[in-house]
């Protein structure tokens, strides 16, 4: 491994625009469960998979039903839980490796807004934050205390509206079946474009269309010229970005050969020891 985190680690100083992707291996460090894995929330719990399923459709079916059932249903403590789950060294390593400019995005599938608190700056939530409101008609993002909504529930006032555009708010979290929000979307496609380096760090790569951003990337090719045995000079095409892979296991891109390598173990552990030999390099 030690060796894998040296060739990382000259890789992201080489790179001219690194960007990292996050998934839930990230976060279950911080003491946040997965979703499917043997002690996953919708393993023990398959009636709230169901209602997952079903969000983003009762949404537009009635979103004063969908906000009612929301705040009414809502497990007593939930805020202060998300308070008290903090950012583990994963995700501070990112922060540092954006502090050294060497590392200018994170796009992250995860909804628990551990990136923004770890300090993240420049920070695409492609399946949005549980900390925000996001207005369905135009994209505006709130903090969830913009709004009053036990006094909007009380009054009967139900659902929160833009004061932009009078449409509709939602929670920011992406429901099944509610397409990516268009302006996350676009950038996460730009980013996947310009990036020379992908660090994809805890994520199982089965979940579309974020799973399809290693795949964009892969398609960038650059063309070099090379002599051959017989003097005549050849034009070949080859990858254009390196990707590397940060998980407790295998996944499709490790099997299809999208990523480029792996590195096999927590990324609580193995991004800070990548930071290490990152400013060592740069002494």
């Amino acid at each position: 491994m030690e060796r894998l985190i040296e060739r990382a680690a000259g890789d992201l100083v080489d790179s001219k625009y690194a960007i990292a992707l996050t998934g839930a291996g990230i976060s279950t460090e911080s003491g946040i469960p997965d979703f499917r894995g043997p002690q996953g929330v919708w393993t023990k719990n398959p009636e709230a998979e169901r209602r997952a399923y079903l969000g983003w459709q009762r949404f537009l079916e009635d979103p004063k039903a969908y906000w009612e059932a929301s705040l009414t249903s809502r497990r007593p403590g939930l805020s202060g839980d998300r308070e008290r789950v903090m950012p583990n060294p994963g995700h501070h390593a990112l922060v540092e490796l954006e502090a050294l400019a060497i590392l200018k995005c994170v796009i992250t599938q995860n909804v628990d807004a551990l990136h923004e608190r770890a300090g993240t700056k420049h920070l695409l939530e492609y399946h949005g934050s549980g900390a925000k409101l996001r207005c369905v008609s135009c994209n505006l993002r709130f903090r969830r205390d913009e709004f009053d909504l036990e006094k909007l529930l009380r009054e009967k006032q139900l659902p929160p509206r833009c004061p932009e555009c009078q449409g509709v708010v939602k929670s920011d979290t992406v429901g099944f079946g509610e397409p990516i929000p268009s302006d996350v979307a676009h950038q996460s496609l730009e980013e996947a474009w310009k990036c020379d380096l992908m660090l994809i760090c805890g994520t199982s790569a089965v979940v579309y269309p974020f799973a399809n951003l290693p795949r964009i990337a892969r398609q960038k090719r650059t063309e070099t010229e090379r002599r051959t045995g017989t003097g005549i000079y050849a034009v070949e095409s080859i990858p254009a970005v390196t990707i590397i892979e940060v998980n407790a296991e295998p996944t499709p891109l490790t099997e299809e050969g999208i990523s480029d390598y792996l590195i096999q173990g927590k990324t609580g552990e193995t991004l800070p020891g990548i930071v290490e030999e990152v400013k060592r390099l740069r002494k």
